[in-house]
């Protein structure tokens, strides 16, 4: 325990000129001993500079991490107000100290708890004025033990009557620098201690010596001096009851002034409370006070001018202010707020009865008037524009905006009203504009009022690219592809294309407008951060209504529109919600809600646009690339991808995409399904010759397209199926060779490929140039044969003893192949005969060959280089093995050239 409070009192006390005075090893009660190893309860002196004494108790544990000691938690020794020992009789560890609240202790050992017990009573007893209790405290530790002296001698006057508790005490920093300096006065104070310690007692009895005689010496200067303190004492006294008089008489006054400052706060805390009253009340009157004239607009205000429109919007969006008024909620229960709400609240039904009325009879109204003019434009390929009854209604949209929050009943059932008056319109529009479209792409009706911008009605098909082989225009299945290849035709598909394509750009922008009207107008956004706008210019070419915004100060807004209608507004204070529009980059976040909307608007848009490509698709086959192509970029190219328009675009799409498809397909089952004639020599197949005329007319319309890769599909699939019944019919016809139809008709496929140079169908057109070289060397060795039959058996047989192992001079000398027999051989081939022989090989070849083709030439030129072949072959081998015999053929290489050629002319 020394060496601990050693340790303590260098580390925690002596920085701070504390003392340490006592200590005990404890751990808080409950908790396991072991907890208590590095944990101590000190207590500690310090002094002030001026003298005073405190003391403090204070926690001490050992750190986490390091090995150095902590101060956890002190108290000053003066708040203790309560030590409790537990139990008097007992020997007990467990004691609690009271300060603000109780601390219970344990100590390491009974021992060190009395005698830190002990240390705090006489350290209390000695500095504080208010003295703790000890509670359950042996008696014993509350007796201080007096020093014991001889008898017949007094206690040494200074000499303090409590024995130090302190087994060590530490030197304090004045202490140590005087004692070095004694040292260092005496050279022999660390080498020799005895000495030292000697000259020091020696020094000490002289000192003892010099004090006792300056006392003798000065008695009669201590008597007065004493005398002297008496005197002052008395003073003291008499001061002291002097400042005790003052004391009572200024206890009462303090209590006056205590009671005269506690009446002051109550009423700087009653004048604030009244303040803040004051201005809570001004703040839910101004909250509160509507108007007059808001009133008077909203009870009688025209909703059928821009001026009475524009007064009812301010009106009640100042109703809609007083209504949503942040006030306190125990503010709301005063009766003057109640019964002002109740007028709010009376307000709100008559207006939003009132405004719902109007504009339920505006909606039919206008619904009505736009459909008697209907008629004026039921010929016209052209969708009648809204924007006049957008323009009309527009001034109403912060009105609708109020009437969503204040009413919701009645907005919706407004919303039902617009929808239920303009879906029956819309349907009847679109189907007439249809009509007319299904009319226009037949080339029926009056075509003067068609007024298809752009539309060619001649044959020509320069707007779709280059021109098309007009003999052969029809599908690749056709029969009588001559017909369907008129320019008649051609010019029928370029017109459904343009009526197709005016078609889609009708509907564009009369569901875009409408879409975008409804947005605003009944503010069916969610999530859209509009983007503010100060102005906006019209083009006056475009179909436009006129813009409302609120603007300060005033703007003028061109209108475009109906001459009914007044050219130009003046338009202010038109509220928040149409200073703003929409970013096309945030279309996309457009709710269900204004989705369910446009689908309530237009009920029969996408069956209606189905039926039309249904009706083309029936029309032509043809007409299902034109309206891929035509739909694909109008869903490409539109911007508001999340719009009602898109997605009924996309699902119409998807159809279109799926008769394509099926006509791929009837295409490559009319392949499949083809049957040539027998009678007759087969030819070019009609699927082949078709082939090029729908990859021209194929190219020209998907050129540029981002579909066609879906060509490029059916392009492979059609191909394919083209080079199966290639094959399948080369074997079954009865009248051409196979291979004269392999060779023809894969000439004709590498022919088209080639000169379309499409990439999908490269390795397509190596394959065609393959077939078509191997069935021409087939038919060229089939056909050609061996002209010479008795010459080449022989030279076969020839061929044949050279490989048993005789020697080429030796085989004439063999009997059956003797320069006599070679010579018989030779006599029967004849120049004449020769050339009789190829001459019934090219009659041969002409019924084989079709005209179409025309390969007459390439395979009568492939039958000279084989038979050029043979001759030399058996020219060599009697070179060879009949040196110097003189057997040579009748005819010369000039002779076969002759021949070949003179025969090739004259057919």
């Amino acid at each position: 325990m020394t060496t601990i409070k050693h340790i303590l009192q260098k580390e925690v006390f002596l920085p701070n000129d504390e003392r340490l005075v006592g200590l005990v090893n404890v751990t808080q009660a409950g908790k396991k001993k072991k907890s208590s190893k590095h944990s101590f309860l000190c207590a500690a002196l310090s002094t002030s500079v001026e003298g005073t004494t405190q003391v403090n108790v204070y926690q001490v544990k050992k750190s986490d991490k390091g090995e150095t000691y902590k101060k956890k938690i002190n108290w000053p020794l003066k708040d203790l107000k309560v030590v409790d020992g537990k139990d008097a009789k007992k020997d007990t560890a467990d004691f609690d100290l009271h300060f603000e609240k109780a601390f219970k202790w344990t100590a390491s050992s009974s021992g060190e708890r009395d005698a830190f017990i002990s240390c705090l009573w006489k350290h209390a007893q000695r500095h504080l004025t208010h003295k703790p209790k000890f509670e359950n405290v042996p008696e014993h530790l509350l007796e201080e033990i007096i020093r014991p002296v001889s008898q017949g001698q007094a206690p040494v006057e200074g000499a303090s009557s409590v024995p130090e508790l302190e087994e060590y005490q530490a030197l304090s920093n004045q202490e140590e620098e005087d004692l070095e300096t004694l040292m260092s006065k005496c050279s022999a104070a660390i080498s020799n201690a005895e000495n030292f310690a000697e000259q020091l007692s020696k020094q000490l009895s002289i000192l003892d010596g010099a004090n006792m005689h300056v006392i003798m010496g000065s008695e009669d200067q201590v008597f007065n001096l004493m005398r002297l303190l008496d005197d002052g004492i008395q003073q003291a006294e008499i001061i002291e009851s002097k400042l005790d008089s003052y004391d009572q008489i200024l206890q009462g006054v303090k209590e006056q002034m205590e009671l005269m400052k506690d009446k002051d706060m109550l009423l700087s805390v009653r004048n604030a409370n009244h303040q803040k009253l004051l201005e809570e009340l001004e703040n839910v009157v101004h909250q509160l006070d509507l108007d007059g004239k808001y009133i008077a607009s909203l009870n009688k205000g025209d909703l059928s001018t821009p001026n009475g429109i524009l007064d009812c919007t301010a009106a009640a969006q100042q109703l809609q202010r007083c209504r949503q008024a942040t006030i306190h909620p125990a503010l709301m229960k005063m009766s003057a707020v109640e019964e002002q709400m109740k007028k709010f609240n009376q307000l709100v039904q008559e207006f939003s009865k009132r405004l719902a009325h109007h504009l339920n009879n505006l909606f039919i109204h206008q619904g009505n008037e736009i459909g008697e003019t209907l008629s004026r434009h039921s010929t016209e390929l052209r969708l009648p524009p809204h924007h006049s009854s957008h323009r009309d209604l527009t001034p109403y949209t912060e009105l609708m905006a109020w009437l969503k929050q204040s009413d919701r009943s009645s907005f919706r059932q407004l919303t039902k009203v617009y929808t239920g008056s303009l879906s029956k319109l819309y349907t009847k529009e679109i189907q007439d504009f249809l009509e007319n479209s299904r009319m226009a792409a037949m080339g029926k009706g009056d075509k003067s009022r068609l007024n298809v911008s752009g539309m060619r009605l001649s044959g020509s098909s320069a707007s779709l690219g280059a021109p098309l082989d007009n003999k052969r225009a029809g599908s690749i299945h056709s029969i009588d592809s001559a017909v369907q290849g008129m320019d008649a035709d051609i010019a029928m598909r370029h017109l459904f294309d343009q009526v197709f394509d005016k078609v889609l750009s009708e509907l564009e922008p009369v569901c875009l407008a409408e879409q975008d009207f409804c947005c605003k107008f009944f503010h069916l956004l969610s999530g859209v951060q509009p983007q503010s706008v100060q102005s906006e210019e019209v083009d006056e070419s475009e179909d436009t209504g006129d813009i409302w915004m609120k603007q300060k100060p005033r703007i003028t807004v061109q209108c475009v529109g109906d001459d009914s209608f007044p050219r130009e507004y003046i338009v202010e204070n038109l509220g928040e919600g149409l200073q703003s529009r929409i970013p096309t980059s945030q279309l996309r976040q457009i709710n269900e809600e204004l989705r369910g909307m446009m689908n309530e608007l237009f009920p029969m848009l996408e069956e209606d646009l189905e039926a039309f490509i249904t009706f083309g698709d029936k029309m032509d086959g043809f007409y299902s690339m034109y309206m891929l192509v035509r739909m694909s970029e109008h869903v490409t190219n539109t911007q508001d991808t999340g719009s009602f328009l898109s997605v009924t675009f996309a699902s119409s799409l998807v159809k279109i995409k799926r008769n394509f498809d099926k006509f791929v397909q009837l295409q490559i089952r009319a392949i499949e399904e083809n049957k040539v004639s027998k009678k007759a020599k087969c030819g070019i197949i009609s699927f082949v010759h078709n082939f090029e005329d729908f990859a021209n007319q194929a190219e020209n319309i998907f050129r540029g397209s981002e579909r066609h890769t879906d060509l490029d599909k059916a392009y492979q699939r059609l191909v394919r199926a083209i080079f199966d019944t290639i094959n399948r019919i080369a074997a079954e016809h009865p009248k051409t060779p196979r291979e004269v139809i392999m060779m023809e008709n894969f000439h004709h496929m590498f022919s088209i490929l080639s000169q379309l140079k499409i990439t999908c169908l490269e390795a397509d057109r190596k394959e065609a140039r393959a077939k078509y070289v191997e069935n021409l060397n087939a038919y060229t060795k089939e056909r050609l044969g061996r002209p010479l039959e008795k010459l080449h058996t022989f030279v076969e047989g020839v061929k044949s003893k050279m490989a048993q192992g005789v020697k080429a001079e030796e085989v004439g000398f063999q009997l059956a192949f003797s320069k006599t027999e070679l010579r018989k051989v030779i006599k029967d081939y004849t120049g004449k005969e020769v050339k009789k022989s190829l001459d019934h090989m090219y009659k041969k070849l002409e019924k084989h060959l079709s005209e179409e083709e025309n390969l007459y030439q390439v395979v009568w030129l492939s039958m000279q280089n084989e038979f050029m072949k043979q001759y030399n072959t058996y020219t060599d081998l009697i070179n060879l093995c009949y040196p110097d015999s003189n057997i040579n053929l009748e005819f010369t290489v000039d002779n076969v050239l002759e021949f070949f050629s003179n025969i090739a002319q004259s057919h």
